[in-house]
């Protein structure tokens, strides 16, 4: 909070009378930052639209905002509050996107499942962040046609449910 009132040129007091606590603070940052209007791409194919995210997850997470997001990230394992907002604006707002692409692709005839966008988003994210924050991998086009080619598509083709577990006795 201090660092915020000497950038602003403002009082911690001022800070304080907008924001109770650090919290609050990112909260609000978090909402300005999330882009609220960004459409999915429209390829005019499943693989393309895929594709175009997956770059554009990766680009948010690599880019100049990417230590500060992992940084927000760790401090939400703490912070209750702070963990409910990511969920509701922004890994809420990556499931609707998700939900657009697949229903743009069942509208093609390119689905015949049902897919639960969140599910797809959540191994999307886990992907990206294991490369980014345990292997030191490159984020790259061959990574991006890994997630795209040999996880997401054979997801998708896959049933949406898993079969009924039978008993052998």
């Amino acid at each position: 909070m201090v660092a915020v009132a000497a950038r602003a040129r403002a009082s911690k007091a001022t800070i304080y009378r907008r924001w109770s606590c650090k919290d609050e603070m990112v909260v609000e940052a978090l909402r300005r930052h999330v882009c609220a209007d960004h459409v999915p791409a429209d390829t005019g194919c499943l693989r393309g639209d895929v594709a175009a995210e997956v770059r554009l997850m990766i680009e948010n997470v690599s880019g100049p905002d990417g230590a500060l997001l992992v940084g927000v990230l760790r401090a939400a394992s703490e912070s209750p509050r702070l963990a409910a907002v990511i969920q509701a604006n922004v890994l809420q707002r990556k499931v609707e996107l998700g939900r657009c692409l697949l229903e743009r692709a069942a509208q093609r005839g390119e689905l015949l499942a049902k897919t639960e966008p969140a599910v797809l988003v959540e191994v999307i994210l886990a992907m990206i962040f294991a490369r980014l924050l345990v292997t030191g991998e490159p984020l790259d086009d061959a990574f991006v046609g890994h997630v795209v080619d040999e996880v997401v598509l054979p997801l998708l083709a896959g049933r949406a449910t898993p079969p009924a577990v039978r008993s052998n006795t």
